[in-house]
């Protein structure tokens, strides 16, 4: 799994460090070192979840959950506080924030943390398609690589999705007519070969990993 992680926190050398951590998880991470730049961030490329410093100059980390909240935002969202008061924690949770992790932290609890949150979401988001660093949302046709958002067609978009519902399976040609083109196409069969040229080279613009691998004479298979 490659999520895509939002850090905001002005701690530079700790941001570094958990993005650091992060990254060797395998997850796709961005930082902000404050608040109206993490805002901004979360907004123009929205992330699968957020980690949010209570305590920054100019707007907290309780702002931003507030103000992504009122937009729709429902990535979660996991705040960094020295705050141990109780009140102080359930008004970060009635701002929105899911979790809370106390500094001092061990950075174990904090990926625990991150990995539980990121299950719940994709077990309760069936519209939500990851595989490697690539990122599918059918209820806003958003894709998303390495955080970098992919513009693609309306058939583009669902022969991506249709590769994604059948990870690391052969898929023949046959098949993708059927389920994406549908059973009455009477058009040419190399229009499949065309859609994948077009795909490939969008999901390869910064000279990626290639994702769609042809097997000569079968189809193709969406692998690592």
């Amino acid at each position: 799994m490659n999520a895509h992680i939002l850090i905001v926190e002005d701690e530079v050398n700790l941001a570094r460090l958990v993005e650091l951590e992060l990254s060797l998880e395998g997850y796709t991470v961005t930082v902000a070192n404050d608040g109206l730049t993490g805002l901004t961030k979360a907004r123009e490329t929205p992330p699968d979840l957020l980690i949010l410093d209570w305590m920054m100059p100019g707007m907290t980390g309780v702002e931003i959950c507030r103000r992504l909240r009122a937009t729709g935002n429902k990535a979660p969202v996991i705040l960094l506080t020295a705050k141990e008061d109780v009140s102080d924690r359930v008004a970060g949770l009635d701002a929105g924030a899911d979790d809370y992790v106390i500094k001092p932290f061990k950075i174990e609890e904090l990926l625990a943390r991150v990995r539980a949150h990121l299950r719940r979401t994709h077990e309760d988001n069936p519209d939500l398609l990851q595989f490697a660093d690539l990122s599918l949302n059918r209820r806003t046709r958003e894709v998303f690589r390495a955080g970098r958002a992919i513009e693609l067609t309306a058939k583009e978009f669902d022969l991506l999705d249709y590769l994604m519902t059948h990870p690391r399976q052969v898929i023949t040609r046959d098949q993708i007519l059927e389920k994406v083109w549908g059973y009455d196409f009477m058009g040419d069969s190399n229009i499949i070969e065309v859609y994948v040229r077009y795909l490939r080279l969008k999901l390869e613009e910064q000279q990626e990993k290639r994702l769609i691998q042809t097997i000569r004479g079968v189809g193709y298979v969406l692998r690592d």
